[in-house]
């Protein structure tokens, strides 16, 4: 490929203070957390026919993942073997399946793009991606400052629509008012949902007879969480949750279902289908062969890999392994999920470096997934494995005129 895939546009602004407090203004109040700085003051610029290409992927990628979790559902085998707790069983196979492309109405696909231009997707988040916040009001912002296109300026009408049909009357996160990224994540889907709704922190809910109620005591009918569901099987309230759910006063969204794409299982499950040469057809298996990683329940690999847990968050359980397979590098810092939940295990593959004024980092780029449509991109740089010390970096797309408007 001749042109760059990716290119870092800009240098930082003397006064970041100011544009921290613009930012915060605009509803992004973590640039600088812990006086640590989150944000990096540049935009990546994406090369336009890659931005193209990944969105087609992204596209496809969705569709044979939503037909993998359909031919999973019900079957109790699979969702042992792809690490569904059992608590969740009966609620999967009770309520019924969304339609297709919205199992997850607000989902994130994270995916490496390498030197080359080789798109591998690495997993999807589907439950409760973060980023949100990032991608659909800083990055617009900051591309446009930049003079770089954004391609993220629809996310706001897509969680407007998706919320149209899901009519909640409650967004909650745990710890809401305290936790900024989650607090100020909720407070901007509410705000682009355009409906009156009431924010809550999951803490204060309780559940009385099967009815969610809030700290004031009112019934909560129709919630969207920034709560992973398999949480349900370790915590002490999960129970009476499911119940709720499970006798229909409780309409949540995501749906339950959302946790069959969730599972990063879900890809050794789709792998193993492709391999048996079953219920693809050769256009899936095609974007399979392409856009997936091999990824398998055992570590079946002749080569360098990846382990992590099937629900891992934030980088945590996630180990390489190098070519003879012994351990290289493991993420130290966020929880290691590995211990309550299966493990799955995929072949390695590169990010790209990109060179930036917080030094040289691996860039991983996410597309969010939101009504079944892609939304929009959410930049993240940081050491091989992007856990929570990763830093925030804008993406925009570069077109062809920017391409050489913007070379250093």
């Amino acid at each position: 490929m001749t042109a760059e895939v990716f290119k870092v546009i800009g240098e930082p602004a003397a006064d970041r203070t100011r544009k921290v407090e613009l930012l915060k203004e605009l509803g992004f109040a973590w640039a600088d957390l812990e006086s640590e700085p989150y944000w990096i003051d540049q935009v990546v610029g994406m090369n336009r026919e890659i931005y193209e290409e990944l969105e087609q992927a992204s596209r496809k990628l969705w569709l044979v993942l939503d037909r993998t979790a359909r031919y999973i559902h019900g079957k109790h085998d699979l969702y042992q073997l792809i690490g569904i707790p059992a608590i969740l069983w009966d609620l999967i196979d009770l309520l019924p399946m969304p339609e297709e492309g919205v199992i997850s109405r607000y989902a994130r696909f994270d995916f490496a793009i390498s030197q080359d231009g080789t798109i591998k997707m690495l997993e999807l988040n589907a439950d409760t991606p973060t980023g949100y916040v990032e991608a659909s009001i800083a990055t617009p912002w900051l591309c446009h400052l930049a003079g770089v296109t954004s391609v993220n300026d629809k996310m706001k009408d897509l969680v407007s629509s998706a919320w149209a049909i899901e009519q909640p009357d409650t967004v909650a996160c745990v710890a809401y008012g305290s936790h900024l990224e989650d607090s100020g994540t909720i407070e901007a889907l509410a705000k682009h949902s355009g409906l009156e709704l009431q924010l809550e922190d999951c803490l204060q809910l309780w559940v009385d007879n099967g009815i969610l109620r809030n700290g004031q005591g009112n019934a909560i009918r129709r919630m969207f969480a920034l709560y992973p569901k398999e949480w349900m099987a370790h915590d002490d309230g999960g129970e009476a949750l499911a119940y709720a759910i499970e006798k229909g006063h409780l309409h949540l969204f995501n749906s339950v279902h959302s946790i069959l794409l969730q599972s990063k299982g879900l890809q050794a499950a789709a792998w193993g289908l492709h391999e048996l040469g079953v219920l693809f057809d050769d256009q899936e298996r095609e974007t399979i062969e392409r856009y997936m990683l091999p990824t398998y329940n055992k570590p079946v690999f002749d080569g360098d890999f990846v382990s992590k847990s099937m629900f891992g968050r934030e980088g945590g359980s996630v180990k390489m392994f190098d070519q003879a397979g012994q351990l290289e590098i493991e993420d130290q810092e966020a929880f290691d999920t590995s211990e309550l939940f299966p493990v799955v295990y995929q072949r390695r593959t590169e990010l790209s470096r990109i060179h930036t004024a917080a030094g040289e980092l691996f860039l991983l780029v996410g597309m969010f997934m939101i009504n079944g449509e892609t939304g929009g991109l959410l930049g993240r740089a940081g050491g091989p494995i992007t856990g929570n010390s990763s830093h925030f970096i804008p993406i925009g797309v570069l077109e062809h005129n920017e391409e050489t408007n913007h070379r250093h």
